[in-house]
């Protein structure tokens, strides 16, 4: 509303103001989104560290979040060497998963 109060009053210190809170609360949004992915990386890693050998679909039922989530998470955690594969030569949806040595 303030933007465009601003606009028919030719206030443009008003104006900025409203723009640049737009453009703040955008970037809030966007680093929640981001730090809503590492929060759930933490909330799998710690299951996987309390149930070593723990599989996708069993941890997604423990931290209730869809299976497709938490395969994320899992390849997030394996990318940076947190979490490793027991065994990769069985079926993707039957890989188990511990904590690195």
């Amino acid at each position: 509303m303030n933007a465009w109060t601003a606009q028919t009053k030719a206030d443009y210190a008003a104006l900025s103001t409203a723009l640049c809170l737009c453009v703040c609360a955008a970037g809030l949004f966007g680093e929640d989104l981001v730090q809503r992915g590492h929060r759930q990386d933490l909330t799998v890693l710690a299951h996987v560290a309390a149930h070593p050998g723990a599989e996708a679909r069993g941890i997604a039922r423990a931290v209730g979040t869809p299976e497709r989530v938490v395969a994320r998470n899992l390849s997030r955690l394996t990318e940076n060497g947190l979490v490793v594969l027991v065994d990769d030569d069985v079926h993707p949806a039957l890989r188990s998963y511990r904590l690195t040595s």
